[in-house]
């Protein structure tokens, strides 16, 4: 599975102590909370003494990062609340600011990202943005995206009250021709940038994660995106399970929806590029990269009547808002005192609903232009989580400007951040039919 490619064995700890950086940070920020008076108005002091001689390293380390650059990555969750309208929305936003600040009016969301990763409408948005289309560009712009899924949104999500025969004979087929017309054969292997997107595999009982760099290595995992984009939108209790084949037809899986598997796939993000040393040499921790994680609102399940019982559905949107939340806490936590200026999550604060129901009753766009005006909300050390200065529009409009320093620190830099493997023009038969080139995108 392309899953179990992305790991190493644990045996393998001494050889690969820099992949589980993410790990040893975490822990280290919770010996110094707890043995050491970690102060988190001032994160950079540490009432231990005996570790004030570490400052002369931090700042040869710092040095040494502004010189290798960072890796870029965007994260986006499931569906959410607002079926991934927010996420669009916030890279509508993202796009305008990185065209108006590179001064290229072309510039698309690819050119300043290294690595995507994304789940449920989230792995749509994602393949949207990242597909190899005519011409060379993405298949999309990021308003292009949006229109698709406000225009599509009801039929790649279907609501699981809709009737039986509709589920089963409507709408499964009726997603597959959509993303069939949408992407034409084009596969893992035919997108501009790493590509992340997971389902969840039920004839494994495991996640399953797609992946460009596996789909250039072997063809037992590269898979058409049209399938792709299927299968890690395929809510269980609505469409069902997704049954697919990768392009040689030696892998088989059953899919159903990423969210059950990860619907915030930030962490699975991460851990690809400090495994993936051949496309991020220089890659050694969470100081090296920059990360904006995109979520796409709240629930309204149970709003304004705690006492009522979700749907299967509903319980399905929950358990993903949760592990979306923990995953951000968690990665909040790892970054440490990077937090405020490697990571960046834009998501809303708090359910947007009407008194009559929830955003299903109110006009989506109109929704989510207000939860993209909110304050933004930020994880913070030990703390939970805390309502920031800044909104959240504002907050897409500083990490934009980051994302063009660093386009621009690449094209006089001699080192190179990111080394994309890339597809050689000989058939499609083996690893062997893959190169590696550099690359200063």
């Amino acid at each position: 599975m392309a899953a179990v490619s992305e790991f190493p064995m644990l045996t393998c700890i001494d050889s690969n102590y820099e992949v589980d950086k993410l790990t040893y940070e975490i822990f280290s920020i919770l010996e110094n909370k707890f043995l050491f008076n970690y102060d988190q108005s001032n994160p950079k002091h540490i009432s231990n003494p005996t570790k004030l001689h570490n400052n002369d390293n931090d700042m040869v380390k710092s040095a040494k990062h502004e010189n290798t650059g960072k890796v870029r990555i965007l994260s986006i969750d499931g569906g959410g609340a607002t079926d991934g309208i927010l996420a669009a929305k916030s890279l509508v936003h993202l796009e305008s600011c990185l065209r108006r600040k590179s001064g290229n009016p072309n510039a698309c969301i690819a050119d300043f990202f290294d690595v995507v990763a994304g789940s449920g409408a989230g792995g749509i948005l994602a393949a949207l943005l990242f597909t190899r289309g005519r011409g060379g560009g993405p298949v999309c712009t990021a308003d292009e995206a949006l229109n698709f899924l406000v225009k599509n949104r009801r039929k790649i999500f279907r609501s699981s009250k809709a009737g039986l025969f509709r589920r089963i004979f409507g709408s499964g087929k009726a997603v597959k021709k959509l993303f069939r017309k949408t992407f034409g054969d084009c596969t893992m292997k035919d997108t501009l940038k790493s590509v992340l997107i997971p389902c969840y595999d039920l004839s494994s009982r495991a996640p399953f994660l797609f992946s460009r760099a596996d789909a250039l290595e072997m063809d037992g995992y590269d898979f058409k995106m049209s399938d792709v984009c299927a299968a890690t939108s395929a809510d269980p209790t609505s469409v069902g399970p997704v049954q697919m084949r990768s392009v040689d037809e030696r892998t088989r899986i059953v899919a159903v929806d990423g969210g059950i598997a990860m619907n915030n796939p930030t962490a699975a993000a991460i851990t690809h590029v400090l495994n993936n040393k051949q496309e991020f040499p220089l890659c050694k921790g969470v100081e090296d990269l920059v990360v904006m994680s995109l979520g796409n609102g709240e629930s309204s399940f149970g709003f304004g009547n705690e006492t009522c019982s979700p749907s299967a559905s509903g319980f399905v949107r929950i358990a993903g808002e949760g592990t979306s939340d923990l995953v951000d806490q968690s990665v909040s936590m790892a970054f440490g005192d990077f937090r405020m200026t490697n990571y960046v999550r834009i998501q809303a604060n708090g359910v947007m609903a009407n008194k009559n129901g929830g955003l299903e009753k109110i006009d989506i766009m109109e929704a989510t232009k207000d939860m993209l005006a909110q304050k933004n909300v930020e994880s913070v050390l030990f703390q939970g989580k805390k309502i920031a200065q800044s909104s959240n529009l504002e907050k897409i409009e500083v990490f934009s400007g980051d994302l063009v320093k660093e386009q621009e620190r690449r094209k006089t830099s001699v080192l190179r951040t990111v080394v994309l493997k890339q597809m050689s023009p000989s058939p499609r038969t083996s690893s062997a039919s893959t190169l590696s080139t550099l690359s200063s995108n």
